[in-house]
């Protein structure tokens, strides 16, 4: 199927489906709203169109010969309980290696995210994607289809995103935070780890990186959130990791912000590079909506992966 441009959604329906992925309206409230800009049956298309296509987003494959991949649990007795996640390896690897925290958007470790995991594998590290839904069965969804790179129904697509936001927003911020917590440090402690790590997250899981920058202190060698949620200035002042930065042009919501937070890491004296994407909308990453810029994620993912590799492996 071929993907929609994102030039073919008005800027008032972008900015709807933000707030309907964020939690922050309901469908009937998406399409009521859209509806006024572009008409009911418009606004429904529209829905369907920016809902992902994880199909669409599969780089590299899970059976990929390049990887190694297992599922492995971690306890996080101030978190949620019993945490699982995808931990990655690069096949041919002998030996230690610097690790990268992957973290998810706001509804659990979908398959762009498990990708995205692969991906991080593909360049040299030992990567791992903790699921934040574990305590509730993990991300739901028809994984033989996603991995097989079959197109899902896009009616399933949405159920199972939507339900996967509800999951998540109904458990304790405070606990998903001691499980992001304990999951670096689970992490940074493995046998097979040099002990430099560092996270990437998109979204909600752009804001946890940089609360893990502010948590870890110095455990914490690199981090690189896009179009995550920024710490005060008080709290900026206790960061120690070396930042990559990422930031949406169209995302006024989170970008809006990146000035105060550019100037507390100045103040701090963080080591850090902040970038924003002309033109690119939140979500510029992921490459199973339409909201996807080849460009801009393309750039980001060389900075980062440049980034790491200076502030992780050397």
């Amino acid at each position: 199927m071929e993907r929609k441009k994102i030039s073919e959604f008005p800027q008032e329906v972008i900015n709807l489906f933000d707030l309907f992925i964020h939690g922050d309206i309901d469908r009937r409230d998406f399409i009521e709203s859209a509806g006024k800009v572009v008409g009911a049956v418009a606004a429904v298309t529209m829905l369907e169109s920016l809902t992902p296509n994880y199909a669409m987003a599969q780089q590299v494959t899970p059976d990929d010969k390049r990887i190694k991949a297992s599922w492995e649990t971690y306890d996080s007795p101030n978190g949620t309980g019993k945490m699982k996640g995808y931990l990655v390896r690069p096949a041919n690897a002998n030996g230690k290696l610097p690790a990268v925290l992957v973290i998810h958007e706001n509804r659990g470790l979908n398959p762009y995210v498990q990708d995205v995991v692969r991906r991080f594998a593909l360049a040299g590290f030992m990567a791992f994607g903790p699921d934040a839904l574990s305590s509730l069965g993990g991300y739901p969804g028809n994984w033989n289809s996603y991995v097989a790179g079959k197109q899902v129904d896009a009616t399933e697509v949405t159920t199972n995103d939507q339900k996967g936001q509800q999951m998540q927003s109904s458990l304790d911020g405070k606990k998903l935070v001691e499980d992001w917590v304990t999951g670096a440090q689970w992490l940074k402690s493995r046998a097979d780890c040099t002990g430099r790590i560092g996270a990437v997250g998109f979204c909600y899981g752009g804001g946890i990186v940089n609360t893990l920058a502010v948590r870890l202190g110095a455990d914490l060698a690199a981090g690189a959130p896009y179009y995550g949620s920024q710490p005060s200035a008080d709290d900026a002042a206790k960061i120690k990791a070396a930042l990559c930065l990422h930031y949406a042009e169209m995302d006024t919501r989170i970008t809006g912000n990146w000035p105060a937070y550019e100037t507390a890491l100045k103040t701090a004296k963080v080591m850090y590079e902040g970038h924003v994407y002309p033109g690119a909308q939140h979500g510029f990453h992921n490459d199973s909506t339409p909201r996807y810029d080849k460009a801009a994620a393309d750039l980001s993912q060389q900075r980062t992966i440049a980034w790491f590799n200076k502030y992780l492996k050397s």
